[in-house]
């Protein structure tokens, strides 16, 4: 079995993609403790370090786990849209970029899985990508980079991230072939309960039966829904929301109605037969993004929000609701992380 680490783990989208697929992960590290301690609800057999990884001594955990096979990950760059003539990974703001090839370097696994925003791969005419794959090549892996699309494996999402993926072997991995299976938000989210505003527990027993691959994949192992609560919007909330039909959106609201949002999709339905914009961390308010329920007036629960990132319905999201959201919304698609841990396996079993 192949072991994996997980460093800037989140919730863990990541390692569920690989846990699925037979990996195994021996630890993970995440800052935040809300978060790590999620993560470690979820992931029993794993260790979860809620430690800054900078503070952190890489020999001593090379000491405890000696035979890492993948580390996967995403760190923060706070500096790529920078210009000017300091551009580089050792930027103070992309250390935690560095922490990552600092690791690799410490455990050298077979392979390497690092995410992030897609611009990481345009911003200052591709320096930050040429910088980042002359880093691993320097420890000897070959490198691809790419930006895949969560919808394009049967996600029902359009969330763009970048991807390098990173081999010891002779030559680079190919990145997973598109399944082109679109999945709906129907087809995702219908089968869980259709509550108001406010309403909701924290947990169903399943109350319809499946009505889709897709649902009856989330459901396996799981008795019911957990994580199923909605935000209570405010009177005014719903006053407008009660005035936006199925498949409209703020366009159709009268003058006094209208905000000033700047974000896209905001007040606007989710189509049920079209997928979600990407779930970010803030998807209970209308005034956020593309987050308002197809048919009911109120945004996405937890749950829903779960099932369009594709986390399986026995995954619990513990901590306060900012932090749920939080946890969800940062996530790397565990469908898409399976598909990438697929690629992966073919390799190691050639």
């Amino acid at each position: 079995m192949l072991k994996v680490a997980d460093l800037f783990s989140g919730v863990g989208g990541l390692s569920q993609g690989f846990i699925s697929k037979g990996f195994e992960v021996s630890f993970a590290v995440e800052f935040n403790k809300e978060i790590a301690k999620a993560y470690q609800l979820n992931h029993p057999q794993s260790t979860t370090y809620d430690e800054d990884i900078s503070n952190i001594n890489l020999n001593k955990l090379k000491e405890l786990y000696p035979s890492i096979d993948v580390v996967v990950g995403g760190p923060p760059c706070q500096g790529f849209s920078q210009k000017g003539k300091r551009l580089s990974i050792n930027d103070d703001r992309n250390y935690l970029f560095q922490r990552f090839i600092d690791t690799v370097k410490v455990f050298k696994p077979r392979y390497f899985v690092l995410e992030n925003v897609p611009n990481i791969l345009t911003t200052a005419n591709g320096f930050f990508k040429e910088e980042i794959i002359a880093g691993f090549k320097s420890l000897g892996y070959k490198v691809n980079a790419k930006v895949l699309n969560a919808s394009d494996y049967g996600v029902p999402q359009n969330r763009r991230r970048a991807f390098f993926i990173g081999s010891l072997g002779n030559e680079a991995i190919n990145f997973p072939k598109t399944t082109n299976k679109k999945v709906t938000i129907k087809e995702a989210i219908y089968d869980l309960p259709f509550i108001e505003s406010g309403e909701g527990e924290n947990f169903f027993a399943y109350e319809k039966p499946a009505i889709s691959s897709y649902q009856k994949k989330m459901r396996v192992g799981s008795k019911g829904i957990y994580n199923h609560i909605s935000t209570k919007h405010s009177k005014l909330a719903l006053e407008r929301l009660a005035l936006i039909p199925k498949g409209k959106g703020k366009e159709v609201l009268p003058k006094e109605h209208r905000t000033k949002s700047i974000y896209s999709g905001t007040w606007t339905r989710l189509l049920e037969d079209g997928i979600a914009a990407t779930i970010t961390t803030r998807f209970d308010t209308p005034s956020s993004g593309l987050f308002t329920h197809p048919v009911l007036n109120r945004c996405l629960t937890v749950r829903e929000a779960a099932r369009i990132q594709s986390f399986p319905d026995k995954f619990i999201f513990h901590g306060a609701k900012g932090s749920q959201m939080k946890q969800v919304g940062n996530a790397v698609p565990p469908i898409l992380a399976a598909e990438i841990a697929t690629e992966i396996l073919n390799d190691y079993n050639q």
